[in-house]
């Protein structure tokens, strides 16, 4: 049986990076065909050095890889797609920053195929950078992203007594994973989170349009539903990886910024 190649060719998206050593940068790297990676990109750090313009943060880049005993190494890079509109707005990279922690959050250091999850990545960033609306982005992110990673939460149906939903006011569990009826939330010793309706009904329709972000890409959603939809959303997420993230508090303290600063 022939040996894997030492060495591959991949587009990657360079998910968080950090210092290594006196020069190098240690990336993480999510490719569709070998999954999560991390790996030294040599020199980095130096102004002169091939790969330093190629290897931004949140940008998507064509790689040459090493695999190395302990470590990859990048061996060459070529900048593909910067997604420029992350670079020069703030609130626009807090976001995309989100959407690559919670991807790194929710897949494995193992290499296997990832083509869905790395398009869904691309196509994310892509959006955040161009929409007038970065949050609508990163809630039909989340949801497609929960349904790959098998953890769809249910919002068509009571998740205890799988009976249809009344147009009322409802709960949200996050233990089991959806919705609970009024009439069942008393079954249930865990706590419960409200949902009003008209938040469960955007969830509904951005659910139900995973795949097709066009089909939401005009809504107008104000502040207060966006709000009460995140919360929802992500508490079941920290619920599930049992942690906070770290650029949730960017975002939440960036929001409390007067405008223009």
């Amino acid at each position: 049986m022939p040996k894997p190649p030492r060495q591959f060719r991949t587009q990657a998206i360079i998910l968080s990076r950090r210092d290594f050593g006196e020069s190098d940068r240690l990336l993480t790297l999510f490719t569709p065909a070998h999954g999560k990676l991390r790996a030294i990109a040599k020199g980095a750090r130096k102004s002169s050095a091939k790969v330093s313009g190629h290897v931004e943060l949140f940008a998507c880049s064509d790689c040459l890889i090493y695999k190395g005993r302990n470590l990859d190494i990048l061996t060459q890079a070529e900048l593909v797609e910067p997604y420029l509109g992350l670079r020069d707005d703030l609130e626009r990279g807090a976001y995309a920053s989100y959407v690559a922690e919670l991807l790194d959050r929710f897949s494995a250091d193992e290499e296997e195929a990832s083509g869905d999850l790395f398009e869904l990545l691309h196509q994310t960033l892509a959006r955040i950078a161009e929409t007038s609306d970065p949050r609508l982005a990163a809630r039909f992110y989340e949801l497609r992203l929960l349904d790959l990673a098998g953890f769809r939460p249910e919002l068509s149906e009571c998740v205890v007594s799988r009976q249809a939903l009344k147009p009322e006011p409802q709960y949200f569990s996050h233990e089991e994973g959806g919705v609970v009826s009024r009439a069942a939330a008393t079954r249930l010793p865990a706590r419960l989170t409200e949902i009003d309706f008209d938040t469960l009904k955007l969830l509904r329709h951005l659910q139900r349009s995973v795949g097709a972000y066009e089909r939401v890409s005009s809504l107008r959603v104000t502040p207060a539903q966006h709000n009460r939809s995140e919360r929802i959303m992500l508490g079941y997420i920290t619920h599930l990886l049992e942690r906070k993230l770290e650029s949730v508090d960017f975002i939440r303290r960036l929001r409390q910024l007067p405008p223009g600063n």
